[in-house]
């Protein structure tokens, strides 16, 4: 007899790690039963290390032993593998762990990573997420999702604009909704809003579910690159995805991902985006592939002893 999926989440708070289990979670979800408990990693690094070597976990005695055990960050290696010593169930790293690899029964770590798949390795076409496409897309409707300045990369207002101003030249019948984010420099907001071809809206004036739900119905996304996660949403979104480039810091494996993506003809680039018959869209559903891998590598998980 098959029960629901116990599965303990631990989270470091970050949204981008949260984002990622959060794709899988609702992968499993469309599966199976799952029974979620969300779990906040110790502040402190020494008390996560004495839970791994001490085997126990105290303060979650009272919850029922886990089938999946998962975390992304480095923030949870350690918590996950404790709870696995502690409670059993599989441990499941998201993302590329910095040390213990070896010791996850299941790793899946993005391409743009370098690592191998190996027997407790899988890569993915990017991070998991929870972005599916909308039941009808909605024909006409192109987004523009504007980051700014971060680690990886600089950034060049005027560069941008010269883009942009090919993406509309070239797609005149498109309606044009722009948003920008919380690295965006000060004024790019201002000049999106005075450009009479886009409808502007601030990341700070929207709700959370107003771009995910916008994204899953728009037939066309035009991404800068430093926003890597939201490319890879928007591929699994189901629209036909640009990238707008920006200027790199210095060449790594994260500023050149959008390169690569380019190459393989999975995005469009604003000088060779054609202006008629675009082709499909490439749509990634990476998060419902790990779920069925997870479901078919241990089909006991959930039964009854």
């Amino acid at each position: 007899m098959t029960r629901a999926l116990v599965v303990w989440q631990w989270t470091d708070g970050k949204r981008g790690h949260e984002r990622q289990c959060e794709g899988l979670l609702q992968a499993l979800a469309e599966r199976r039963t799952v029974e979620h408990h969300l779990l906040p990693v110790p502040v402190s690094s020494f008390k996560r290390l004495c839970d791994v070597l001490a085997g126990r976990l105290p303060a979650w005695r009272h919850l029922p032993d886990p089938d999946l055990i998962v975390g992304a960050g480095r923030a949870c290696t350690l918590p996950v593998l404790a709870t696995r010593r502690a409670r059993g169930g599989r441990a499941i790293c998201i993302m590329r762990p910095q040390l213990f690899r070896r010791c996850f029964d299941l790793c899946v770590i993005p391409r743009h990573d370098g690592v191998a798949p190996d027997g407790n390795v899988v890569v993915t076409e990017g991070p998991l997420n929870p972005m599916r496409p909308a039941a009808r897309r909605e024909t006409g409707l192109g987004l523009l999702l504007l980051g700014g300045p971060s680690s990886h990369h600089d950034w060049n207002d005027d560069a941008l604009f010269a883009q942009l101003d090919l993406v509309l030249a070239a797609r005149p019948d498109m309606h044009w909704i722009a948003s920008d984010s919380r690295r965006s420099p000060s004024g790019l907001g201002a000049r999106l809003a005075a450009w009479a071809q886009i409808e502007f809206h601030s990341h700070r004036e929207t709700a959370p579910d107003w771009l995910p739900a916008l994204l899953a119905r728009a037939e066309e996304a035009w991404v800068s690159a430093d926003s890597v996660s939201m490319i890879y949403e928007a591929l699994s979104a189901g629209a036909r995805v640009g990238v707008l480039a920006v200027p790199a810091r210095h060449a790594d494996r994260i500023t050149g991902i959008a390169d690569d993506l380019l190459a393989r003809g999975l995005v469009m680039s604003p000088h060779t985006a054609p202006s008629s018959s675009p082709g499909a869209a490439t749509v990634l559903r990476e998060a419902e592939r790990i779920a069925d891998l997870i479901l078919d590598r241990w089909p006991r998980l959930g039964a009854d002893p």
